[in-house]
């Protein structure tokens, strides 16, 4: 049981950088994968950047070569965005996918409660 808590949101300009911070709190044991989701308004949420079990970073091909998330410390993930484009504005998500430690084909997902990035032209 895990608790994602994401700050960092706010105002900038096209152009500009912002970093995005998720606190995970609670145990840290089974967690399979861990990142960042997005919905702009109308759309549905979409996978920002994601860490695998192995350590793999993986992006959206909107987001690659200007965004890149990485863990700060065992109990922080990163976002940090670069060259934001007014296309980037989005309620930003840290999620988790957890399994059970006694049976591994049992998973779930885990969110934040969002933090709103908004990027003006």
């Amino acid at each position: 049981q895990v608790e994602l808590v994401e700050s960092g949101g706010g105002l900038v300009q096209a152009g500009e950088s912002l970093t995005l911070s998720c606190a995970i709190v609670g145990i840290t044991g089974n967690i399979n994968k861990i990142g960042w989701y997005r919905q702009a308004p109308g759309k549905e949420r979409e996978l920002v950047a994601i860490i695998s079990g192995g350590g793999r970073a993986d992006y959206a091909g909107s987001v690659e070569g200007r965004f890149f998330v990485s863990r700060d410390n065992i109990r922080t993930v990163l976002l940090q965005m670069n060259s934001l484009k007014p296309e980037d504005t989005a309620v930003y998500y840290c999620y988790a996918e957890q399994a059970h430690y006694a049976d591994l084909s049992h998973v779930w997902d885990t969110w934040g409660q969002g933090t709103l990035v908004t990027v003006s032209s």
